[in-house]
């Protein structure tokens, strides 16, 4: 180890760093990791994992109003128990993922800190607890958090979406401020779980970057389903006001619009987690947005500091963090330099309809080469039989020179899953053809996906 306490010192317990420290301990490095707040980061703790419980749970509702349709009897949807039930069960679970998380880490033979780590030099972390170790190479990974605009009131009486799984009471009016992905799927959960909900972005069309087409197909189904969607409106004061049912939240929009809310959820951005870690002192380059500048393959300005995860900035999602973490360990402990693969990196968002997306969107495919576009929107048998106006989208973007399938897209109920499959095709390069030629599952909705033989629009 040539004089330093450790081989590599991880800042940051979520899910990338915690890969990394672990890999490496097994593979016989002296490793530490230091975490101030809970081992699972932010997926874990409070994002991926607790909001796909919410999503769960806010399906039932639904699920009890479609059943009376197709016939099941004495099936009538009860009011949801969020402090009751809901909240100690999902509490319950994070707990076990946190104690999980934990032993695996410690079972690798690496060394656990519950601190908060600052980097004094290149190779010197320094902990809360007043304990300074060395190291060889640091890394961090200290992910990203959501913030609040400085918006009259937001400090005072706004939440985000760390907060929101520990509220002590169900909010039965809530506002939802931001139009990305965290904000629809917030939206469509607590809709689902019966509260009024409005949700106000101050964009033309929710979720920016995503397809044009799968936005606006999104924002009617959103609209359909109950929620209060308004674009082209921000929050422009709150304050808490006293009620007859006891305080609430007002708040004025920019229309000049007057409402009252029990919560206001502001899920407008997030920053990676650098301040105060002492990186820039030590010669780390910083983005404008806070984030770690690091190359290919995750190295910042200063060569034994390196960085994965959403603190850089790059694809912010879970499994992308985990695969930069194992080709840090590659690279640097087993002497195979490894870049990340950040090409077609499949997502879900989980509103209602779900929209499950791998490659290019139409628009940015657009701009690479001439392309053609097979899309399809129907109602799905399972809807249509109980009269449910709810559509299904699948998309497909096709290079016109190649025939390869640059981008495809799912909107309806379980298109996150599959996604998945649509994702291992387009990774491998399959073409239209390749599609065309595998034969349907019938009767599913997916079966649409190598149903479509016309364009729908073309270059």
């Amino acid at each position: 180890m040539s004089g330093f306490d450790y081989d590599l010192f991880v800042i940051g317990g979520g899910s990338g760093g915690v890969r990394a420290g672990r890999v490496a301990a097994e593979g016989g490095a002296k490793v530490a990791l230091a975490e101030e707040f809970r081992m699972g980061g932010t997926c874990v703790i409070r994002g991926c994992v607790p909001k796909k419980l919410m999503v769960f749970a806010s399906q039932y509702g639904p699920a009890a109003d479609a059943a009376r349709a197709y016939g099941w009897q004495g099936n009538a949807r009860g009011e949801f128990d969020w402090a009751g039930t809901f909240r100690p069960a999902l509490h319950a679970e994070l707990e076990r993922l946190e104690g999980i998380y934990t032993k695996n880490l410690g079972n690798s033979g690496a060394d656990i800190f519950h601190a908060r780590a600052t980097i004094k030099d290149a190779h010197t972390v320094v902990l809360s607890t007043g304990e300074t170790f060395s190291a060889k190479h640091i890394l961090v990974a200290t992910g990203g958090r959501p913030f609040l605009p400085d918006t009259p009131g937001a400090h005072e009486l706004g939440i985000t979406s760390n907060e929101v799984f520990n509220l002590d009471d169900f909010p039965k009016r809530i506002l939802i401020v931001g139009g990305g992905y965290i904000a629809c799927e917030f939206a469509c959960v607590f809709n689902g779980l019966g509260a009024h909900v409005a949700q106000w972005y101050r964009g033309a069309q929710i979720l920016r970057g995503f397809d044009d087409e799968v936005r606006g197909f999104l924002a009617e189904h959103i609209r359909e389903r109950g929620v209060d969607l308004h674009v082209g409106l921000e929050v422009e004061r709150m304050e808490r006001r006293a009620t007859e049912d006891g305080d609430a939240i007002w708040v004025k929009g920019t229309d000049g619009r007057e409402e009252m809310f029990d919560q206001v959820l502001f899920a407008t951005g997030r920053v990676p987690n650098t301040d105060g870690l002492g990186l820039e002192e030590v010669g780390v380059k910083l983005g404008r947005g806070g984030e770690v500048v690091v190359d290919d393959y995750s190295q910042s300005t200063v060569p034994s500091i390196y960085a994965v995860g959403d603190v850089t900035n790059r694809i912010a999602l879970t499994p992308v963090a985990i695969r930069e973490g194992m080709a840090f360990v590659e690279t640097v402990f087993n002497g195979n330099p490894t870049k990340p693969d950040h090409e077609n990196v499949a997502s879900a968002v989980f509103t209602q309809p779900e929209y499950g997306t791998v490659g290019l969107s139409e628009e940015d495919a657009r701009t690479q080469e001439k392309i053609d576009v097979y899309s399809a929107a129907f109602r799905p048998m399972q809807k249509s039989f109980i009269g449910v106006n709810e559509r299904v989208l699948f998309k497909l973007v096709v290079s016109q020179e190649t025939q390869k399938v640059l981008g495809c897209h799912i909107v309806g109920e379980g298109a996150g899953e599959m996604i998945q499959m649509a994702a291992v095709a387009i990774k491998m390069g399959a073409t239209k053809a390749d599609f065309d030629r595998t034969v349907a599952v019938h009767p599913t909705m997916s079966e649409e996906i190598v149903l479509m033989k016309s364009p729908t629009r073309s270059d």
